[in-house]
């Protein structure tokens, strides 16, 4: 538990409360905690321990539509964003979740259901308004701040505060060979965003299940594109909600769109939580979430980012390996087997030479190094933009919940 939680009304109030603190985080007797929505489930991200203060930011949650942009506040979560929107005629890239908050998903890159079309979540972002370390409230944009707002999409808390169809799992190979298919079109439709998974949940017995959860972003019934991804037999048809329990991690890699590689993988998973599975109260997939040519092309577009993919190497696919369990006592074991998978799909990927070296911040674990997957010049940028806008280094001494820039 932090010592405090101090919930700002406004932007004002963000910027005394790093004023207040400065003197203390000089002396190195302080750290903070920004929240945001709250789901990074990785330490300090969204809560301290004392002596540190938790800066709670869910009552900056205002939201304003004017001439076709939409301001949002820092706590706002995305459910409120489409609720403002809906009757306007306008839509926004945000999160796949309605629960989920703001200001991760807009300083990671980020996906969204209309990500093939419009690119990441913070490639949309045409403003960022900041409190820096010195307190100073400043605009970053493609005009003002321009390296500051360039650093922010992908650049995480290092310089301010700011339809399903499951079934069984030998239908999963040729699940892999649709998506690879589809991706892999000279004409590949910008309007779907696809997920697949395979996974094992305690309740269901040692079967491994799987998942496609798949959209189409315009208004037509039954689209033909999604065919391959709703039509798999034998399927279930109906299913209880699952809990989420309070044991969580998040591990990722990035791969060229290749079936054997993506099939390679899934086999090193199956195998690994056949390991496991007796494990009390697991839940855990192998998802598989593609960035398709046309989502790295309007990064680009769009002014880019600094995540360092590069469209040439497209259209490429993030691997995600997450897990829930129920006792500590089984941490290490999940990690280390989870970071086992990690590795072998790696290694098999570089043989293959289908490797990217590309981590998604937003489902990093602690020993991954994603600031450094975006390559050496685009982590040497962010530095300097951090040594520009934050002279003491206060985001990277003080609050220490995410990934750091100099480490």
């Amino acid at each position: 538990m932090p010592a405090a939680l101090f919930q700002p009304t406004s932007k004002e109030d963000v910027a005394k409360f790093m004023q207040l603190v400065k003197p203390f985080i000089q002396d190195g007797k302080f750290a903070f905690a920004i929240r945001g929505g709250g789901q990074n489930p990785l330490p300090y991200c969204a809560n301290i321990e004392k002596p540190g203060i938790t800066l709670d930011l869910t009552l900056l949650n205002g939201i304003n539509v004017k001439d076709g942009c939409i301001t949002i506040g820092g706590g706002a979560r995305w459910g409120a964003v489409f609720d403002a929107l809906d009757g306007t005629g306008f839509g926004v890239s945000g999160n796949r979740s309605s629960r989920a908050g703001i200001r991760g998903l807009a300083l990671q890159g980020g996906l969204s259901f209309f990500s093939s079309r419009e690119g990441f979540v913070s490639d949309n972002i045409l403003n960022y308004e900041i409190v820096l370390a010195s307190g100073e409230i400043v605009n970053a944009n493609a005009n003002e701040n321009f390296d500051l707002w360039l650093a922010l999409r992908g650049g995480s808390n290092n310089f301010g505060i700011g339809g399903s169809v499951y079934y069984f799992g030998p239908s999963f190979p040729g699940q892999i060979d649709a998506l690879v298919a589809e991706l892999q079109k000279e004409d590949a439709t910008e309007e779907t965003h696809l997920m697949i998974s395979t996974g094992f949940a305690a309740m269901f017995g040692p079967q491994p299940m799987c998942q496609n959860q798949v959209y189409y972003t315009k208004e037509v019934e039954k689209p033909a594109v999604l065919e391959p991804f709703v039509s798999i037999t034998p399927q279930i048809d109906s299913m209880s909600s699952m809990r989420m329990l309070s044991k969580c991690s998040y591990m990722n890699v990035t791969v060229k769109a290749d079936a054997a590689t993506l099939k390679t993988a899934s086999e090193f998973y199956s195998s690994a939580v056949g390991a496991i599975n007796t494990t009390d109260g697991l839940i855990c997939s192998f998802t598989l979430q593609p960035y398709a040519l046309s989502c790295l092309k309007k990064s680009v577009s769009q002014g880019g980012n600094s995540l360092g993919l590069d469209p040439k190497d497209g259209p490429l696919v993030s691997v995600l390996l997450l897990t829930y369990w129920d006792k500590k006592e089984d941490d290490d074991k999940i990690a280390k087997t989870m970071r086992g998978v990690l590795e072998d799909i790696r290694k098999d990927s570089k043989e293959k030479g289908t490797a990217v070296p590309f981590e998604s911040l937003n489902y990093a674990y602690q020993f991954q190094d994603p600031i450094g997957s975006y390559g050496e010049d685009n982590k040497k940028k962010l530095q300097e933009v951090s040594k520009k806008h934050d002279l003491e280094g206060i985001f990277q001494t003080a609050v220490p919940g995410g990934f750091k820039l100099f480490v």
